[in-house]
């Protein structure tokens, strides 16, 4: 008989008997799933599976993460504690709670599709990072070396006005400065998107 708790803490299986639970989950739901380091492990590695893997090499991999080996390295001990623990606690406690969809008797797993409302919370690597502070130098760079070029004479640049060429330069930057506004405008439209199905 295990000893492990199957059940779940009541903000989860409260939101669990709620009719809109796929849609919607509470904030004590979304950090209760997230304190667990296993569960925040289990989401990292479905998100850069982006398809459904089985519990055996879910339980690997997160087993060498946490002995910080390799998956041919681990011991037998180390692999059946993880699996035993994903098996009997936190799979069962995700998928009820919407943000996996787990079959048990088959041993499947995948992301649900409220696993976005956590993904948001965490720091992957497979997450894209802001970077217009790149686009904004690169520009500055090409735009001083152009103008200093037809300031200085430099050919075929001194053919060019210098004031038709201090024009296209901020031209340039307004475009760039749109596609970054209607970037910006869209992410913010899918995290607000996000947040209202957070309680």
């Amino acid at each position: 008989m295990s000893s492990i708790d199957t059940s779940l803490p009541d903000e989860i299986a409260s939101s669990v008997g709620d009719s809109d639970a796929d849609e919607q989950l509470s904030k004590d739901v979304i950090f209760e799933l997230l304190k667990n380091r296993r569960r925040r492990e289990v989401l990292t590695y479905l998100l850069e599976a982006e398809e459904t893997v089985t519990l055996g090499e879910l339980a690997e991999q997160i087993a060498a993460w946490e002995n910080d080996t390799d998956v041919n390295a681990l011991s037998s001990d180390q692999r059946k504690r993880v699996y035993v623990a994903l098996y009997q606690t936190h799979l069962p406690k995700m998928d009820d709670a919407g943000i996996v969809e787990y079959d048990q008797d088959r041993g499947l797993i995948s992301l649900s599709d409220n696993a976005d409302l956590l993904m948001m919370y965490l720091d992957t690597d497979t997450h894209r990072q802001d970077r217009w502070d790149r686009w904004y130098a690169a520009l500055s760079v090409v735009g001083a070396v152009l103008i200093a070029g037809t300031v200085l004479g430099v050919p075929p640049l001194a053919s060019v006005p210098t004031l038709a060429l201090a024009g296209a330069v901020v031209g340039s930057f307004f475009l760039l400065s749109i596609a970054h506004a209607v970037t910006n405008y869209r992410r913010e439209r899918d995290v607000d998107g996000k947040l209202s199905r957070i309680e």
